[in-house]
């Protein structure tokens, strides 16, 4: 088998499947319960959160652990927008934002609220001086994307952050980095963001986990109300198993993440390139020149269709996807793909390739001759 959907979910890894085992045999205590497996449990979720907290370099006590990136973009976004002022109704995002932010600002727009969604390049990537002319003394929040999850365009965040300072102090911004956070290079305090989601299942952990920074000082409330567990953001009895599976992942990704970046973005210039020299009638939809996430690789296949080139890749064994796996299942086109100004012809037969420091070189001599001749046959059969 040839796992190249790594953006959708990530293969566990073993060490982290051994700290887990070893956890729910040992450490199953209720960590609110005030007894010797109670404190015991609570130790580890300290230990995971201060793993995770060092990695994005900030403080232990700005990490709250969610159920994952869809979670932690509620809390977020929702706490933000209901703690405001009730006479500022305006919030800014981008056009190609996950389904997680974009169903959010559809449902304050039924309330009344007004939403900017910012155009971006054929790359993905935001004008600037849009935004600068968006961002009014109304303007509650902006929510931008670190790492787009379709074709892998990088925002630059700290001169975004600096832009919404600079023209409106009391703007805040959230920045979705479920697709940033443990694949690129960065440092929240040098990002200046004010709120930051994450998800353990982009990185090799467990799913069902996930996490929010929300940077000293910023008070938020809470969404959902129970037992006042994570200082009372999130309530409710800790996924304690997935947590400490997160924290082993981050802690093996503090010591391997720079290489296993460098190696999967030598893979996807090497896939590219034998692509390029045996197919023909592609376009690129990634900014492989430019500033994007070396884990992620978007292709039209010009005269195909994206799912059914997936169903004939997935015949052989090898797994990719059409778009965002909260989205893929709908009807719709991708409102990535259509943002970035692609014609219909190039949406249809577009696929998405995501990395792993699995992967090998023998995978994608194997992957792009089965898509050679995927594509060839389908061509010949739409174009009959």
């Amino acid at each position: 088998m040839i796992y190249l959907d790594n953006c959708a979910t990530t293969k566990i890894r073993q060490e982290v499947l051994d700290k887990m085992y070893e956890c729910m045999k040992e450490d199953y205590g209720n960590p609110s319960s005030l007894h010797r497996l109670g404190l015991r449990s609570e130790k580890q979720i300290k230990q995971s959160r201060e793993l995770i907290a060092k990695y994005l370099r900030v403080d232990s006590g700005e990490i709250f652990f969610t159920s994952g990136g869809t979670e932690s973009n509620n809390i977020a976004i929702q706490s933000i927008i209901n703690n405001s002022n009730k006479k500022n109704k305006h919030i800014i995002t981008t056009s190609i934002e996950h389904p997680s932010v974009l169903n959010i600002m559809k449902n304050y727009e039924k309330k009344g609220f007004k939403v900017t969604y910012l155009n971006v390049d054929r790359f993905g990537s935001i004008d600037i001086e849009e935004l600068k002319e968006s961002i009014c003394e109304d303007t509650i929040l902006v929510s931008i994307m670190h790492v787009n999850n379709e074709i892998g365009t990088i925002q630059d965040i700290g001169r975004i952050n600096k832009i919404i300072k600079d023209k409106n102090s009391q703007t805040l911004l959230h920045v979705d980095g479920v697709q940033s956070f443990g694949k690129i290079e960065f440092s929240l305090k040098t990002l200046g963001v004010d709120t930051f989601s994450f998800s353990s299942h982009k990185v090799y952990g467990p799913k069902g986990v996930g996490g929010l920074y929300i940077r000293k000082g910023l008070n938020l409330n809470p969404i959902i109300f129970g037992g006042n567990q994570e200082k009372g953001l999130r309530s409710g009895t800790e996924n304690l198993h997935g947590i400490i599976g997160f924290g082993e992942a981050v802690k093996i990704l503090n010591t391997r993440h720079t290489k296993e970046a460098e190696y999967v973005g030598q893979l996807r210039k090497y896939m590219l390139n034998k692509i390029k020299d045996s197919i023909e009638d592609i376009k690129i939809n990634t900014d492989i020149d430019g500033n994007t996430s070396p884990y992620i690789l978007n292709i039209s296949f010009r005269n195909t269709r994206g799912e059914v080139l997936l169903h004939y890749l997935e015949d052989k064994d090898i797994y990719v996807s059409t778009s965002s796996a909260c989205s893929s299942r709908g009807t719709e086109k991708s409102h990535v793909l259509k943002s970035i100004g692609l014609h219909n012809k190039d949406i249809e037969g577009a696929i998405r390739i995501c990395f792993s420091y699995e992967n090998s070189r023998e995978d994608i001599d194997y992957t792009v001759a089965i898509l050679k001749d995927s594509v060839e046959e389908i061509r010949k059969i739409m174009m009959r």
